[in-house]
């Protein structure tokens, strides 16, 4: 099954228009974003991590981590995708064992980011990051395990570096990772529509990115060849943002219309959780 499940998600890489890949943080939001017609769905790190109390940065503790995936995957249908941050580990060997957990859980690919969190070493070393993504690429191979590796540089995300070579930075960066192995490369941070025609011209393998309020539209994505957008984060904080109207609206309004107006029954959420 899982396998299965991998093809299809490789295959949504190879359509003609731009897929956006919704990143849940616990079974409901997973299941919203399948019952809302998306064909696959990412985690998103920070929103997990969040929704249990901690802060992004792999400070979640991993099983917690593992766990909600495994919950996520099986309570939907369409194939699910693991955020696992830099890999919950510093070298190769410990990033693998953490790829085969995420494996057994069931998840069919993974997001690993080479930024470090560590504001003196913001990004990790390019020889490390490709050895750990051939690590995971040979341990796939050597287990007969189907596994979409999307490999993501910060350098845009983080602003490392000055502007005006950022763009050669990262194009060493994610031709590296693609040599290693990476079947996708994610570059958070880029919204540049020019940017984004350079990159998809120098690279072969599929290319993801992260919303933005000026990213080009899924149209002109797609026509400049763009396989994937990510949602991250965003919705999460959607979420949080509405709550926090909600009580803004109760505490000063008196009034409950934020929760109230338009919003799915309790019978209507239910029986979505009653389906997985």
């Amino acid at each position: 099954m899982s396998m299965n499940k991998e093809k299809s998600f490789r295959h949504l890489h190879k359509d003609s228009s731009t897929f956006v890949l919704p990143n849940a943080w616990d079974v409901i939001s997973a299941k919203m974003f399948e019952e809302g017609g998306f064909r696959a769905i990412g985690t998103t790190s920070a929103g997990i991590a969040a929704s249990l109390g901690y802060r992004d940065g792999q400070q979640l503790p991993i099983d917690k981590m593992i766990a909600v995936v495994e919950c996520i995957v099986n309570a939907v249908d369409v194939p699910v995708s693991a955020d696992i941050e830099a890999g919950y580990g510093n070298t190769a060997e410990e990033v693998v064992r953490t790829v085969q957990k995420i494996l057994n859980a069931g998840a069919v690919g993974i997001n690993i980011e080479d930024g470090t969190g560590d504001l003196q070493h913001p990004i990790n070393d390019l020889s490390s990051q490709t050895e750990m993504i051939s690590a995971i690429k040979e341990f796939c191979k050597e287990n007969d395990e189907a596994l979409f590796i999307n490999a993501r540089t910060d350098l845009y995300w983080l602003k490392i570096g000055d502007p005006s070579t950022r763009f050669q930075m990262a194009l060493e960066r994610v031709k590296a990772y693609e040599e290693a192995g990476a079947d996708c490369i994610f570059v958070p941070g880029l919204h540049d529509k020019e940017t984004i025609q350079k990159l998809r011209s120098e690279v072969s393998c599929s290319i993801n990115l992260l919303v933005h309020p000026y990213l080009p539209s899924l149209k002109e994505l797609s026509e400049i060849g763009i396989e994937r957008v990510s949602t991250g984060s965003a919705p999460f904080r959607a979420t949080v943002t509405l709550l926090k109207k909600m009580s803004e609206e109760i505490n000063n309004d008196q009034t409950f219309h934020e929760m109230t107006g338009g919003v799915l029954t309790y019978s209507e959420v239910a029986s979505f959780v009653n389906r997985s």
